[in-house]
């Protein structure tokens, strides 16, 4: 990881979050440690019943997003972007988590909490959420890119590397 200063951002950001539920600690798939969410950390290997015990912890049923609510969350990244003047060089929404890649003369946080609170408050706004539901896991993960190589390999990523294309919602 490089350190840069408050006036360097880096080419893009490849920003990823999950739905509420869908990816606990110990899943196949590996996760990362919250305590210890450092560069080249290693992920938490498959442990079922970590799993298992994120599971019984959780407040409601795992949220799994159907076409029309992946269709509403784009909308509402890409009003985001528009509305903070972010650039947006990919999106993927998929059932269970979203992907981006932004450029914005910004720090990732603020990008990742404004996707998601866009997304939650149009998702209630069209009677697909309802307000005791939390519909995103805790944080996500903000990468930067800073060359334009890195850029182009995430991009393929994100829009060519998600498996196949889901319907959309018309």
């Amino acid at each position: 990881m490089r350190d840069f200063d408050d006036n360097e951002f880096p080419l893009a950001y490849l920003i990823t979050f999950c739905r509420y539920g869908t990816w606990l600690h110990g899943d196949e798939r590996l996760s990362m440690s919250r305590k210890q969410n450092i560069f080249g950390t290693p992920r938490i290997e498959p442990r079922p019943r970590l799993q298992q015990a994120e599971a019984r912890q959780l407040k409601h049923s795992p949220v799994i997003l159907n076409a029309r609510q992946r269709h509403i969350v784009e909308d509402a990244i890409r009003d985001v972007c528009l509305h903070r003047t972010y650039l947006l060089r990919a999106v993927h929404v998929r059932t269970n988590h979203v992907h981006t890649i932004v450029s914005a003369m910004v720090k990732p946080e603020p990008i990742l909490n404004g996707f998601k609170s866009y997304s939650t408050r149009a998702l209630r706004r069209a009677g697909l959420l309802n307000e005791d539901t939390q519909p995103w896991a805790r944080h996500g993960s903000t990468i930067y890119l800073w060359k334009e190589r890195d850029v182009a390999t995430a991009m393929a990523y994100v829009l060519l590397e998600q498996g196949g294309e889901l319907p959309r919602f018309d």
